[in-house]
């Protein structure tokens, strides 16, 4: 018996090193995370990128959040023409796991140039943005993952379609590959899910187009948006997400989406990569979650078409999924480019 002790506590003595050990090479990350690349004048990681559109030269915003050269996340945001800001939560999980992330506001939207001029409002112009805004931040196939949330989703989508061979990991997060389908979903679930007497009110101000008008929000506040794009009650919406739909460029909403709610009724209205998908090789992890204003099935089905697809599903989730089932999200994010980056096509999840 005595012996046995001692083989234990041999054992456990041996599990302290190694465990120290461990916790001692987890500590060092941060040093290496937080190790400043930048020469010159130090802004923070902010950097201004010129990009060429048929409108002449603009300029957008970025700013890298962290230092790891093998992982570097841009994050594509929803709107169209919301901000980065609804991002922010990503500051609370990324960093302590050495995963870098990259803030992006698009042409138009925050912190960038906004030309004013709807004809730029084009998802082909959008792609090739974002390939001059990857030369800029020198990312390559090596270290580019690009997550696209909500409209973020077919901009990245599209982005694939065309320079996957860019990428090292793709992430569509809360983005159905069909606008046509979106609809169909919006009109045979989610508006089913409303009181009777609410719908017909809502589409009554549809039908007359009076979308200014306050009872229209008044009305999706507490019957769409709580249900199905934050299920957080709106006294106790984050900040950060207030923030960034506050400076939402209606006109490149409006332009894109559409004034309503339900569906896509703008430029994105016959949008469709769903036959495209099989042709994106690159390591896709697609984010659905139960109550979104998105299909979650038809987003679980998207990670079967693509041949290196992974699915997270997050239960308690709805359009903003990143707060309100966050753990889910951000602990299935973190392992999908972790597993990426060590060589894996797939996750599980």
């Amino acid at each position: 018996m005595k012996n046995t002790f001692k083989k234990i506590g041999f054992v456990l003595a041996i599990a302290t090193v190694f465990i120290s050990c461990n916790q001692k090479a987890t500590t060092e990350n941060p040093s290496e995370y937080f190790t400043n690349t930048e020469k010159g004048v130090q802004n923070g990681g902010v950097k201004m990128i010129s990009i060429n559109t048929p409108k002449g030269k603009f300029n957008v915003w970025t700013k890298k959040v962290g230092n790891n050269p093998k992982i570097k996340i841009l994050l594509l945001n929803g709107g169209p023409g919301a901000t980065h800001e609804y991002f922010e939560c990503f500051e609370s999980f990324l960093p302590k796991e050495g995963v870098e992330f990259i803030y992006y506001d698009q042409l138009g939207c925050g912190n960038s140039d906004n030309p004013k001029d709807t004809t730029m409002w084009d998802l082909p112009r959008f792609v090739e943005e974002v390939e001059q805004v990857r030369v800029g931040l020198g990312l390559n196939k090596d270290n580019f993952y690009l997550l696209g949330h909500s409209w973020g989703g077919i901009l990245a989508m599209d982005y694939a379609v065309k320079y996957q061979e860019n990428l090292k990991g793709l992430i569509i997060s809360n983005m159905m590959s069909s606008a046509p389908l979106y609809g169909k979903y919006a009109d045979d679930v989610l508006s089913k899910q409303m009181k009777p007497e609410v719908l017909k009110e809502i589409r009554d101000l549809e039908a007359k187009k009076d979308f200014t008008n306050p009872r229209y929000m008044e009305l999706l506040m507490p019957n769409f948006y709580v249900e199905h794009i934050c299920r957080i009650p709106i006294d106790k919406w984050p900040e950060p997400v207030n923030r960034s739909f506050a400076k939402m460029n209606q006109s490149l909403y409006v332009s894109m989406q559409g004034p309503s709610e339900f569906g896509l009724s703008g430029k994105l209205e016959k949008w469709d990569r769903s036959m495209d998908l099989k042709n994106i090789k690159t390591p896709t992890l697609v984010i659905g979650a139960k109550n979104d204003t998105m299909d979650p099935a038809h987003m679980q089905w998207m990670s079967t078409q693509f041949p290196n697809g992974s699915y997270l599903f997050c239960p308690n989730g709805s359009h903003m999924a990143m707060y309100d089932d966050q753990d889910t999200y951000m602990n299935g994010l973190i392992k999908f480019v972790k597993d990426v980056n060590n060589g894996k096509k797939k996750a599980i999840l």
